[in-house]
């Protein structure tokens, strides 16, 4: 794909103190083979240094006065956003160097809404899931299948078209954690093609002190209930729009044995 035809891919980075991991995946995206990049960086209300590290960089930085959370800094991105596609980074954790080239010339060559990259799951080698071709899937169990979302909703696994976005007016809910899950369900589903893509790796970190990992009883409880929130939208969208969700409410054997084989593959 010629320079002077790449679309513009606008990488949404929300980031709430943390200033430790800002300089190096600002380096990393700015080191991507593929240069056509709208880096947007939403500084959710940071304590620290992350806004001040972020100003020495070549990129658009949008200031939140006050912590408003994830899903609020991922929603200001998108409205902020002027590229085709769209993709959600998460300040900790890293690409390969040619990750955008290939999920973009994935949807270019395809037309397809969305593009699925590989996932490496740093502390979980189960759940990593790499794909050996490039295919193209519209029939929604095997789109839901071969992604497995109902399971691992995580947003920044999928290169966006935006307009795809727009047209199914598909946004983050606020206050809520398990956010993605919510979003990822009904974006798998309306794609009326998705596209996956090998060698397009995102790793992800669990640290210490995410928010998913802290270790404070009341936030342990509001992860609960936030995630018993997202499972039942996620059924209620399924049961209106007449689908079952593999590995979740249907083909449960199937999604262990898949599992057990994914340990073995990726130890």
């Amino acid at each position: 794909m010629e320079v002077s035809n790449q679309p513009l891919v606008s990488v949404i980075v929300p980031i709430y103190n943390g200033e430790q991991y800002v300089k190096s995946c600002l380096d990393m995206l700015l080191s991507q083979s593929y240069k056509k990049l709208e880096v947007i960086v939403v500084d959710d209300g940071s304590k620290d240094q992350s806004g001040i590290i972020a100003e020495k960089y070549p990129i658009k930085i949008i200031r939140l006065e006050q912590n408003r959370g994830l899903s609020a800094a991922r929603n200001v991105g998108v409205k902020a956003a002027a590229g085709e596609y769209i993709h959600f980074m998460d300040v900790d954790d890293t690409i390969n160097i040619d990750y955008y080239k290939n999920m973009a010339e994935a949807l270019v060559l395809t037309g397809a809404d969305l593009a699925c990259g590989g996932m490496v799951n740093q502390k979980f080698r189960h759940k990593t899931i790499r794909f050996k071709q490039r295919k193209v899937y519209s029939n929604t169990e095997e789109k839901l299948k071969v992604t497995y979302v109902g399971r691992w909703g995580y947003v920044w696994r999928y290169l966006f078209r935006a307009e795809f976005l727009q047209k199914h007016n598909l946004h983050f809910e606020e206050g809520r954690f398990i956010e993605d899950l919510v979003f990822s369900v009904p974006a798998v589903y309306f794609a009326e093609k998705m596209v996956v893509v090998p060698d397009a790796d995102y790793t992800y970190y669990e640290r210490e002190n995410s928010i998913m990992t802290k270790a404070s009883k009341a936030h342990r409880e509001k992860v609960h209930q936030d995630w018993l929130h997202a499972k039942a939208r996620m059924l209620d969208f399924a049961q209106k729009h007449n689908f079952s969700i593999p590995g979740v409410n249907s083909g449960m054997l199937a999604y262990k044995l898949w599992k057990v084989k994914n340990l073995w593959a990726n130890r």
